[in-house]
């Protein structure tokens, strides 16, 4: 496995960890300024927009569980592309039971050299249980 590939698998774990904990000043090295981020609900969301759901609970995550994750480097090593699935436990629903999704997700990343890696792109998609 390449060295990029290590450094983005470490990234992905390091931005959903910080998705769950709410860390917003990891979110905003990661995400760049120009992020487009397609929810899996077609929402679309620039990186303001989507900081600004995890500091208002918009966006809240419980836990987020990599189940797969595969990287491909471009660009001689400048430039990744990520597809993978995790499973994101919610805050429960009204009724009071248990609230996951089972998303399908491509992400690109960009090594800039100003900011290192940040993410430029992300889609997600529901996937059936």
């Amino acid at each position: 496995m390449s060295s990029v590939e290590n450094d983005i698998k470490a990234l992905e774990r390091q931005r959903f960890d910080a998705q769950v904990s709410k860390d917003l000043g990891v979110l905003d090295k990661i995400f760049a300024d120009d992020l487009v981020y397609t929810h899996s609900n077609g929402l679309e969301h620039n990186k303001a927009e989507y900081l600004q759901s995890i500091r208002d609970g918009s966006s809240e995550y419980l836990h987020v569980d990599i189940e797969a994750l595969a990287v491909r480097p471009y660009n001689d090593g400048n430039t990744a592309v990520v597809n993978g699935t995790v499973l994101i436990t919610l805050p429960a629903k009204p009724d009071g039971s248990t609230n996951s999704t089972h998303i399908k997700y491509a992400v690109v990343y960009i090594n800039k050299p100003s900011h290192g890696w940040q993410l430029v792109l992300w889609h997600a998609q529901k996937q059936a249980f």
